[in-house]
């Protein structure tokens, strides 16, 4: 190997490549920097806040090859610790950041315990230098994601955990708000999702930070919220790899382009592998919650007597409903609470509004929430109000409703009912969207002609008492698999029945059966007879819970006889929802309205805020009408008979589709309205030629 000795001590770069090839034939150079290097530190620490381009590059140097000479550098990084426990508060940026870049190649390299670097570069956080705290906190996330990346380190992840609860407390705000995101950074990366994180981040709540308080409270509100995925390629600055393609194929091939392809592969493929990657279903941090009833108590105690702004207050109004509301609490003072902000103009009043309908479940005493419920109506569905304030009433009123049905009576719901022969179409479709949400919910507060179409699961369904619980000993819609089976053996008696000989007679007794035409007569007479509504509405209900009996009893016996599987489970949820949009009138189907299923755990403000029968569509929403309307149509814009008898006759509109165009230039031509000045130029040759004639 030749050697460089005349290049080598001012060329640390060309130094440090050789020296990795070969550690042992560099050995003296390398001795030789690094007794430059000690000579250098004693004069730094003279100076501290200087900067020393020098030494800059030898710290570097020597963290690129620590791993050559361990015998040398054995203490090279508590060195570097130690200079930057002493001085970090007095150090130069760039030399701050240097030494924290050199620790953490010795860290990426196994030379440093992930809990000394920790603890150090959380001292760090006392630098009034922004640019370093997010560098370090890009590299603790990444590498306690990069631990963590093939196997769990229980022991590691428990020491760095208890670090981070006891940065919670520090009389730092930087160091207490870095934990707290890093801990929530690293649960939405999958790396740190268990319940002990979740609680940690709990008692960050009660911080005396309000940066610390927001974050913590940002974190249960925000893991609902769906992720808005970034549309890259609808980016007009983004180069495909179909344009790098077609550019390498048209100029000349240069190393530039021949890179640039490459990248651009390399993020089309991983594109691709995030596309086919298992979904990663994430829910709500609450369900993690040890003691949810204590924490809503202990936040609720904070909320009453909390002096932040009111968008802190909002956040820990919102935390405390949906505690509420997922895990069924009682905290009857917190109605009272929320009854002062239900006014038109207060502000931000939708959200406070879907904190009251969040809070409301069907263990809350009614008599709490009737009050809130009236000054709800009295302060905004009210003819004094605009439409759109007392849509947003009526909104609440639905949500509310869902969640504790027992909390609406009969006068209220008859007074609301009203609001839709109003003139004011928002107040009208809010209240056709509620009477069609309560209508399964309190089928008896409604008039029978707003109850609607009866259906086979209406008839199912349970009027429920206060804390009341319907439980069942079978699966409902099991009893579909009994006829599933019944059809199967028909089928088999059928083919069995086939293969016998087709010539053979089978004797038929008519003694007991009516002729045809006595049976057609007896129909059409049933028919003609008129029946009397309420009658007929009894006779309907009674044969509908007759019918429901019977299916009950199909169903505990398909239930008990055999295992069920996922097909099985599959045909029951299919014959549950036909059920939704069954008529008990010979099972005739109407459309189910969208309303129904639209219930979940929490409450979207969306449902609070749309005022309107039609809710906006996005870009989404769009492409998938567009895609489900030229599913039949032709190619090319081709003509698509619809007729749906194909021999009658067409009208010359429709014959004229299939005429050459210079047949019918004329006729288009005449389609075209006339300007201005060519209904002048023609009206003057009009008068000119009447003056000619005269």
């Amino acid at each position: 190997m030749v050697r460089h000795n005349n290049q080598l001590p001012d060329n640390l770069p060309q130094l440090q490549n050789l020296v990795k090839r070969d550690p042992a034939s560099y050995r003296e150079e390398f001795l030789q920097q690094h007794c430059y290097y000690q000579s250098l530190v004693k004069l730094f620490c003279l100076h501290p806040d200087k900067y020393d381009k020098n030494l800059d590059e030898l710290v570097m140097f020597m963290a690129q090859v620590s791993h050559c000479y361990p015998d040398v550098l054995d203490k090279y990084p508590q060195e570097l610790m130690n200079l930057l426990q002493n001085h970090y508060t007095v150090l130069d940026s760039a030399m701050r950041m240097t030494f924290c870049r050199a620790l953490i190649l010795l860290r990426n390299k196994n030379l440093l315990l992930p809990m000394d670097l920790l603890s150090l570069f959380f001292q760090l956080l006392r630098c009034h230098d922004k640019v370093l705290r997010k560098f370090l906190e890009n590299h603790i996330i990444t590498d306690i994601k990069n631990m963590n990346s093939k196997n769990k380190c229980v022991r590691v992840n428990t020491a760095l955990q208890n670090f981070m609860f006891n940065m919670l407390k520090d009389s730092n705000a930087k160091a207490a708000k870095m934990s707290v995101d890093i801990m929530v950074e690293l649960y939405k990366k999958n790396v740190w999702n268990d319940a002990k994180t979740v609680n940690v981040i709990a008692t960050a709540c009660f911080s005396k930070f309000s940066k610390v308080v927001t974050a913590a409270l940002k974190f249960f509100l925000g893991s609902d919220e769906p992720e808005k995925k970034s549309d890259e390629s609808d980016s007009d600055n983004e180069v495909s790899a179909k344009d790098v393609m077609m550019a390498n194929k048209v100029n000349k091939r240069t190393r530039k382009r021949d890179k640039q392809l490459k990248k651009v592969k390399q993020i089309v493929e991983k594109k691709k592998k995030k596309k086919n990657a298992v979904p990663i279903y994430n829910f709500s941090a609450l369900h993690l919650v040890y003691d949810p009833q204590g924490l809503a108590e202990k936040l609720f105690q904070h909320l009453e007597k909390s002096n932040d702004r009111f968008e802190v207050k909002l956040l820990l109004m919102e935390v405390v409903s949906r505690l509420i509301g997922l895990h069924q609490l009682i905290v009857l003072n917190y109605y009272p609470f929320l009854q002062r902000f239900l006014q038109p103009h207060q502000r931000e009043v939708t959200k406070i509004l879907q904190c009251l309908a969040q809070s409301a479940h069907e263990l809350v005493p009614p008599d709490v929430l009737a009050p809130l419920l009236k000054t709800l109506v009295n302060n905004f569905v009210t003819e004094r109000n605009s439409s759109d304030v007392m849509a947003v009433g009526l909104n609440a009123v639905r949500e509310m409703c869902s969640r504790c049905p027992l909390v609406m009576n009969e006068d209220l719901l008859r007074d609301l009912t009203q609001y839709k022969k109003i003139q004011r179409t928002k107040c009208h479709d809010g209240c056709s969207a509620r009477i069609t949400r309560v209508r399964d919910l309190l089928l008896a507060l409604l008039k029978p002609r707003q109850r609607g179409r009866p259906t086979e699961a209406r008839i199912e369904l349970k009027q429920k008492k206060y804390g009341e619980v319907d439980a069942k000993s079978y699966i409902p819609g099991a009893e579909v698999l009994l006829d599933t089976n019944k059809k199967h053996e028909d089928s088999v008696d059928v083919d069995s029945n086939e293969s016998e000989d087709e010539d053979e007679w089978v004797d038929v007794d008519h003694s007991s059966d009516k002729s045809c035409d006595q049976e057609m007569d007896e129909e059409v007479n049933l028919a003609e007879e008129p029946v009397p509504l309420d009658k007929g509405e009894k006779t309907v209900e009674a044969d509908g819970v007759s019918d429901h009996t019977e299916k009950q009893q199909k169903a505990a016996l398909a239930s008990t006889q055999q295992i069920l599987s996922d097909e099985d489970f599959r045909k029951i949820e299919a014959a549950q929802l036909s059920k939704e949009v069954t008529s008990v009138h010979k099972a005739k189907k109407r459309p189910a309205p969208e309303e129904r299923n639209s219930r979940g755990e929490l409450v979207s403000l969306q449902d609070i805020e749309n005022i309107f029968k039609k809710r906006r569509h996005d870009k989404e929403a769009r492409l998938e009408t567009v895609k489900r309307g030229q599913q039949d149509r032709l190619r090319y814009g081709g003509y698509q008979d619809r007729r749906q008898n194909p021999f009658a006759s067409k009208t010359n509109r429709e014959k004229r589709k299939t005429k050459n165009f210079m047949m019918i230039r004329h006729k288009v031509r005449g389609k075209i309205k006339r300007s201005f000045k060519d209904k002048q130029i023609a009206l003057r040759n009009h008068l000119l030629k009447l003056k000619k004639m005269k």
